[in-house]
C-alpha cells in the first residue's frame, strides 16, 4: 500500500492566514455564542501559531549554549 502525497501550493504560514481569516468570516456571520467564540478563538490560535512559526524561523533566533 503507498501513501497518497501532494505538495501544498501555499506555505505553512499563508495556510494558518487563511484558515484564521475564514474562520472569521464564519464568526462574523454568527450571532454571539458559544459557537462564534470557538471559531474565534481557533482563529486566534491560528494566528498565534503563525506568529511562533515566524519567530522560530527568524535569523536573530539563536541555539542555547
Amino acid at each position: 500500500m503507498q501513501r497518497r502525497r501532494f505538495k501544498n501550493t501555499l506555505t505553512f504560514p499563508d495556510r494558518l492566514k487563511n484558515f484564521a481569516e475564514d474562520l472569521k468570516a464564519k464568526a462574523a456571520e454568527l450571532r454571539p455564542g458559544l459557537e462564534k467564540d470557538a471559531l474565534l478563538k481557533r482563529a486566534r490560535q491560528a494566528e498565534t501559531a503563525s506568529h511562533i512559526d515566524e519567530w522560530a524561523k527568524s535569523p536573530g533566533l539563536q541555539p542555547p549554549k
